[in-house]
């Protein structure tokens, strides 16, 4: 029984880890909510999570760092809510339900996605992030195109050039709506899926 002791007290101390790094998060968007990005720092964010600077470091080097893990964290519960929509196989039904998810995550942290989008040309990390992610809404978006009837291949009138722009126009269509309000949201949703049903040839 004793030799069982330290691998009990170290999975304790993995999870205390977990709840103190979930803390950490939490309390960075907070602050990117009450403060914004560039006057948060990261002694705030330390006070927020209710631990000292000192032990903030242990886990994050700096706010940067902070940031990223939190954008890190909202694009894979972004990518969990939609991934199951491309494998959907009645292309309507995909096309309503990513957009009604990822809806959802812009209302939930529409900040966080926000900022992501303003650092990732001058962030690395986060731009690296946001660019895998987006690689992996492309494929979704092809995906969907192709089972729609939409031809395969690169060319301009072909699935996956339509799916490249698709993304993007969504993600600058929801950064805006979603400084406005959520109705704006929602309306920009009904207007991206109007837009994605007419060129997967679903609406004349």
């Amino acid at each position: 029984m004793a030799g069982d002791r330290p691998g009990r007290s170290r999975r304790i101390t993995e999870r205390k880890g977990d709840v103190r790094e979930r803390a950490i998060l939490d309390a960075c968007e907070a602050l990117l909510v009450q403060q914004g990005y560039d006057a948060m720092t990261v002694g705030d964010i330390a006070q927020g999570a209710g631990i000292t600077r000192g032990a903030l470091y242990f886990y994050f080097g700096s706010k940067q760092e902070v940031v990223t893990a939190l954008v890190a964290r909202t694009v894979e519960h972004l990518w969990k809510r939609s991934e199951a929509t491309a494998r959907t196989d009645e292309p309507r039904q995909a096309i309503a339900v990513a957009l009604e998810r990822t809806v959802e995550l812009w209302n939930e942290h529409g900040l966080v996605m926000r900022t992501a989008i303003d650092l990732s040309l001058t962030v690395p990390e986060i731009g690296e992030l946001w660019k895998h992610t987006a690689d992996l809404f492309i494929a979704a978006i092809t995906a969907v195109l192709e089972r729609a009837g939409v031809q395969a291949g690169a060319a301009s009138d072909q699935a996956s050039a339509m799916a490249r722009a698709l993304c993007w126009m969504i993600e600058r269509t929801f950064y805006h709506a979603s400084q406005e309000s959520r109705e704006k949201l929602q309306e920009a949703s009904a207007t991206c899926e109007h837009i994605w049903l007419t060129s997967a040839g679903l609406i004349a």
